[in-house]
């Protein structure tokens, strides 16, 4: 082979390995295996929270859902450390577990009584069989015991040394309008000094608003530094879209109507629950809606145990527009919404009612949602086109602080905090 023709080869490999490393592991919540359903993760003492331990307390994440079938399925899970951008660490498994990197779920038991059958499965994180020693992102994966190819779901969670406080203010007075349509934080951090040597180029500071993660605002320097503190002020990324209340449903009882239901049915195999249609709020004013911030809640109020005595429910929504809006597409957002493939929250458009629909499997309880409209190509939502945006709407923000020092190998979360109006 001529030296040219060798060069060659050796720039195609190492250009190829260099795009092959490149190449991002997707680490978002995602159902792979239909039959789980109603995955819920969150903090044992809030599941209105995000899913964050702080590490040191009594505190632990609930993991619960369900897989619908006769036979039962034995599972197991393991996690991936993470860092602050949801990527794999550089932490091999033995450095951030202590023992063996997975463990049996052992709590599930078959649903009763219902005419969907399934199994219900819960562990908690930390437990006895499974101890976690690092901060930082974790993506959980659950799969089959004898098959570890076959995972059903991933998700996520994290844990926080709480080293760094977090204090924000939120504001209807922003940067690009006044009270109207947006909402803009502050936050400080507080940090003891020999802690962090370099507060602009080694903290990463993640803000997210209630359940979405479309629209996730990343700050990797603060405005300006004091003496143990760092304030994050007036930058873009700080200015929030401020959407509307959500709407919500509950399908509790199975004999009767609940709140948002306008018709309550059994057509053999399941409950259809069709709700009030729903019409455009943007040019509606607001009107303050006590709501969960985007969470659902399961329960069977004719139940001793729900996560075992509520059915599921085909839930049909429906959103009156009148004609076709062009342009994109709009999805159903919500914590229920979370890992379902795309095709199953998108909003198609019925030429003959003027209306778009959706039909969703959900486990009896009480749930909230919200319409986003994403524009053709764009991977971030818009509230204003559906749902408006409202200054007064009460959103929760949650803030994450990780701290990668210079020559450290994975990002430690120090910090967490929740803010809303």
């Amino acid at each position: 082979m001529k030296q040219k023709e060798i060069i060659a080869a050796i720039c195609c490999l190492f250009l190829t390995t260099m795009a092959m490393a490149q190449e991002k592991t997707y680490t978002g919540v995602r159902i792979f295996d239909q039959r789980a359903r109603s995955l819920k993760v969150a903090p044992l003492s809030n599941p209105y929270l995000p899913p964050v331990l702080i590490m040191g307390t009594d505190d632990r994440i609930g993991v619960n859902f369900d897989v619908l079938d006769e036979d039962v399925h034995y599972l197991r899970y393991s996690v991936v450390h993470c860092n602050a951008q949801w990527q794999p660490s550089a932490l091999v498994e033995s450095e951030y577990v202590d023992g063996f990197n997975y463990a049996d779920i052992q709590d599930y038991e078959q649903s009763e009584a219902t005419f969907t059958h399934y199994w219900n499965y819960h562990f908690t994180i930390p437990n006895e069989d499974f101890k976690l020693s690092k901060s930082g992102n974790y993506l959980l994966r659950v799969y089959e015991q004898d098959d570890p190819d076959h995972v059903l779901f991933q998700t996520r969670f994290s844990l926080c040394e709480n080293t760094v406080g977090v204090r924000a203010e939120l504001t209807a007075s922003t940067d690009v309008d006044y009270k109207a349509a947006h909402q803009q934080l502050a936050v400080t951090l507080n940090y003891k000094p020999e802690t962090i040597h370099d507060p602009y180029g080694e903290l990463t500071t993640v803000i997210s608003q209630n359940t979405r993660t479309d629209n996730v605002a990343v700050l990797t320097s603060p405005m300006r530094v004091g003496m143990g503190t760092l304030i994050y002020e007036h930058q873009a990324p700080l200015i929030f879209a401020a959407g509307n209340e959500y709407r919500r449903f509950e399908t509790v009882e199975a004999h009767s109507l609940n709140m948002g239901v306008a018709a309550l049915t059994y057509y053999e195999p399941f409950y259809h629950a069709t709700l009030y249609t729903d019409e455009p709020r943007c040019d509606v004013q607001y009107l303050y809606d006590q709501t969960q911030r985007g969470y659902f809640t399961i329960r069977n109020a004719e139940a001793d145990d729900s996560d075992v005595e509520a059915d599921y429910v085909m839930t049909h929504f429906t959103l009156y527009t009148g004609q076709p809006i062009t342009g994109g597409n709009i999805f159903l957002e919500g914590e229920f919404a979370h890992g379902l493939p795309a095709e199953q929250v998108l909003m198609r458009y019925d030429e003959a009612s003027g209306c778009y629909r959706c039909s969703l499997l959900l486990k009896q309880g009480a749930y909230n949602y919200q319409y986003l409209f994403f524009p053709d190509g764009a991977k971030q939502g818009r509230t204003d086109v559906i749902d408006g945006d409202k200054y007064q709407t009460m959103n929760q923000y949650a803030i994450r602080v990780y701290d990668r020092p210079s020559g450290e190998r994975y990002d430690r979360m120090v910090g967490f905090g929740i803010v809303r109006p």
